[in-house]
């Protein structure tokens, strides 16, 4: 599935909102990921499906424990600095927060990979840009320049299924501007509200738009290619069928969901990528002129 750039990926912020506001919405993200319902494989209102370490509380507290370090991290773009520093400040901040993350959740890694993902962005942000596509720029740039003073540490799972599998993960995803976000998240949750679905029906057919043509690495150290396969393939029906508004598209999402919760499948990485889609549709409406669906109903 492939879905062209529209309107969300290149209408312009030309200031930068606060740095608290950044935080703000970065936890805000964070909690709507969460809350989103049904989820494949995913921690929601219903279920811990595949996390028997995690529940939705849990993943709350994550959340609030990250919104000021999410602050910390979009002041260091206020400050007059080399991209070098600039980055290896980011990069101290970012294992900060993951160490308070930890401390907060008994060890349970809940949002490394939003730490990372979301840190790039909001850090991004908060410097003022032409467009969406100009913060991505900006945050690919982050992404790609090397932290000098990171110590050395034991390659995580996700490291080792990008290596296992010559997959990109999430450090190639942000390397390249985060496309999965700004190529389909952002065009799929316009379009499905465009087409009058509501908001949680246009986020749930986003992530299943995700999922569907993510080399999602969490699905991959869990099970393998064959069952990322699986996931993507299922998540495809569900939209051949209509997506969550349909009958047909349903069952099938309840087939997926079966599927997820009785091989502890989670596609964690396409969570991230959500979360990430959520953030810049936030900086997007805040500088649209007029009201939105996504203004309504997320103040709802």
């Amino acid at each position: 599935m492939s879905l062209k750039n529209d309107h969300t990926t290149t209408c312009a912020p030309t200031r930068a909102p606060e740095p608290a506001l950044l935080a703000q919405w970065a936890f805000e993200t964070l909690v709507d990921e969460a809350l989103l319902t049904p989820k494949p494989g995913l921690i929601d209102l219903r279920s811990q499906h595949a996390h028997s370490d995690m529940s939705l509380a849990l993943m709350c507290t994550s959340a609030h424990t990250l919104r000021p370090w999410f602050e910390a991290l979009a002041h260091t773009a206020v400050q007059h600095q080399g991209l070098f520093t600039w980055r290896a400040r980011l990069g101290a901040l970012g294992r900060e927060a993951e160490h308070a993350m930890l401390d907060a959740t008994g060890g349970v890694n809940t949002h490394r990979g939003a730490i990372w993902a979301l840190g790039l962005l909001v850090a991004a942000a908060a410097r003022p840009a032409p467009s969406l596509t100009a913060i991505t720029r900006q945050a690919a740039q982050l992404a790609r320049c090397p932290d000098l003073f990171a110590p050395a540490q034991p390659p995580n799972k996700g490291t080792i299924a990008c290596k296992r599998y010559r997959v990109n993960g999430a450090k190639g995803q942000a390397q390249a501007g985060f496309p999965h976000v700004t190529r389909i998240g952002l065009p799929t949750l316009q379009h499905r509200r465009n087409a009058g679905h509501n908001e949680q029906q246009a986020r749930l057919d986003t992530l299943l738009a995700l999922i569907a043509t993510l080399d999602d690495t969490c699905l991959l150290s869990r099970a393998g290619p064959t069952a990322l396969a699986r996931m993507q393939a299922g998540a495809r029906q569900v939209l051949q069928l209509g997506g969550s508004t349909t009958p047909e598209g349903r069952i099938a999402l309840t087939a997926l969901n079966t599927v997820a919760k009785e091989q502890r499948l989670s596609p964690g990485g396409a969570a991230d990528l959500l979360a990430a889609t959520l953030f810049l549709d936030r900086l997007h409406h805040h500088f649209s002129p007029s009201p939105s669906q996504h203004d309504r109903t997320s103040k709802a």
